[in-house]
């Protein structure tokens, strides 16, 4: 698998090479995704959510088509699924320690437990949207819950 990461397409796919760790690639594919979220973050909401998007749509093709070279559906190493979904679980919020952990941790139990439709998605989904829809909903779940936390210390 090493060699497939002179091809750029499998590069994302394998998150730069940290989707091949071997113990918990999806746990250091979200790591990739810290540095990532930390140079999106000069950008305004409008542009931060294009971007994303935008990794979300490539991330289907880009996820089926490593998935085929590999011969196996939604391999541990491809973790562009993870980068995205933690892109997601920071939307709308400050860069900041707290923000980035809380993300981590919240992005990595619902991809984990899978509760509810994200476990029906990845259950169900087939192709690049196997792959890439379970994550974008954890991360949409952990954004959810983290406004929630914010909209609700505000309001005591």
């Amino acid at each position: 698998m090493i060699r497939m990461l002179r091809h750029p397409i499998h590069l994302l796919a394998f998150g730069f090479g940290s989707g091949l760790a071997p113990k918990a690639p999806g746990t250091f594919g979200t790591l990739m995704a810290i540095p990532i979220v930390w140079l999106m973050q000069s950008l305004d909401l409008t542009a931060y959510i294009a971007v994303t998007t935008l990794a979300a749509l490539l991330g289907l093709w880009i996820c089926q088509f490593t998935a085929r070279a590999l011969g196996v559906h939604d391999h541990p190493a491809i973790v562009w699924d993870e980068i995205v979904g933690y892109m997601v679980a920071m939307l709308a919020l400050p860069f900041t320690w707290f923000n980035v952990f809380a993300a981590f941790v919240l992005f990595r139990i619902f991809d984990i437990v899978k509760p509810g439709p994200i476990g029906w998605c990845d259950k169900r989904l087939t192709g690049g949207a196997g792959i890439m829809v379970d994550d974008l909903l954890a991360g949409a779940a952990s954004a959810v819950v983290l406004h929630l936390g914010y909209a609700a210390l505000n309001l005591s």
